[in-house]
């Protein structure tokens, strides 16, 4: 009878080792295979002169971006589209460019992150199920509107508006006080609303997603390592969604952001529970309004 009762235990452990290594394995593997298809279709814009001459003042821009924006999101749960969206708008790269730019640098950002804030024990996996498909549901429509019926020019304003509006969400969270924990009811609705907002205006998961969240009172550690793990799902969705309609542009943009995010992913997941959240939260919704504000300048 104990060596039946081993031999379950023996295999039970096995299963739940493999489980545990699906949540390493499956990004890995979709990133290794998005990598390989990314070079077989453009291995044209892959060549050694033009790698020499991509790395120039505004490949350094971009790359700090990456590294800028991924900080915050993996320390605060949020913040990643909407703090480098506001950038690159700001700088002058149209919507467009800028979403897919965003979104198909965040389908490997937001993978080392996943694997990160799995490594360091931040996930909720009943939480990131709960998220997973009707967040990625919702960035798909997004990304096709955007990429194939919105006109991006035309919503240029709305969108750095929105970032306004997020920035406000974001500072109202960080100033909040007293939250009493209560249960978050219909977590799918919430998550479809985040993941198009997400892909129409760059950004938005977090604010939307994190931060409701943790208004209602969730753990901090476990809310935003399980939004930052969902989010890879939602960032895939919508990345390859803009790469099948809109294609794919703005090559500086994207790798710059890669590198820069999956340099800072780590960190910032070593960062999640060391750093002053309220103070930051505060110092990134400024920043986004007045990036945003500087974007509507240029359009009035």
């Amino acid at each position: 009878m104990s060596k039946e009762l081993k031999e379950i235990n023996i295999s039970a452990k096995s299963e739940t080792t493999f489980a545990e290594r699906l949540w390493v394995i499956i990004p890995v593997v979709l990133l290794v295979g998005l990598f390989s298809t990314l070079v077989y279709n453009h291995y044209a814009e892959f060549s050694w002169n033009g790698f020499l001459a991509g790395f120039n003042q505004e490949f350094l821009i971009f790359f700090c971006i990456g590294i800028f924006a991924q900080l915050v999101d993996g320390t605060l749960g949020m913040g990643y589209g909407a703090t480098s969206t506001s950038f690159l708008l700001a700088y002058g790269i149209p919507p467009a460019i800028s979403s897919t730019g965003v979104h198909v640098a965040e389908m490997f950002t937001t993978g080392v992150s996943a694997i990160s804030h799995h490594r360091f024990g931040n996930i909720n996996k009943k939480l990131v199920r709960h998220l997973l498909i009707p967040g990625v549901l919702g960035s798909i429509a997004g990304a096709y509107l955007l990429s194939d019926v919105i006109d991006g020019d035309m919503i240029k304003p709305f969108i750095a508006v929105y970032m306004i509006a997020l920035a406000i969400i974001i500072i109202r969270k960080a100033l909040k006080k007293n939250i009493i924990k209560k249960k978050t009811k219909k977590l799918g609705i919430l998550a479809s609303f985040g993941g198009f907002m997400d892909a129409v205006g760059g950004g938005g998961w977090g604010p939307i997603v994190t931060s409701t969240l943790l208004g209602n009172g969730r753990n901090p550690r476990y809310t935003i390592g399980s939004v930052n793990a969902a989010e890879f799902a939602v960032a895939f969705a919508s990345g390859v969604t803009f790469m099948l309609f809109g294609g794919i542009q703005g090559w500086q943009v994207i790798i710059g952001l890669i590198l820069g995010g999956v340099i800072a992913a780590p960190i910032a997941a070593i960062l999640v529970n060391k750093i002053k959240r309220k103070p930051m939260m505060i110092l990134v919704g400024i920043l986004i309004i007045v990036l945003s504000l500087k974007t509507l300048s240029k359009l009035l």
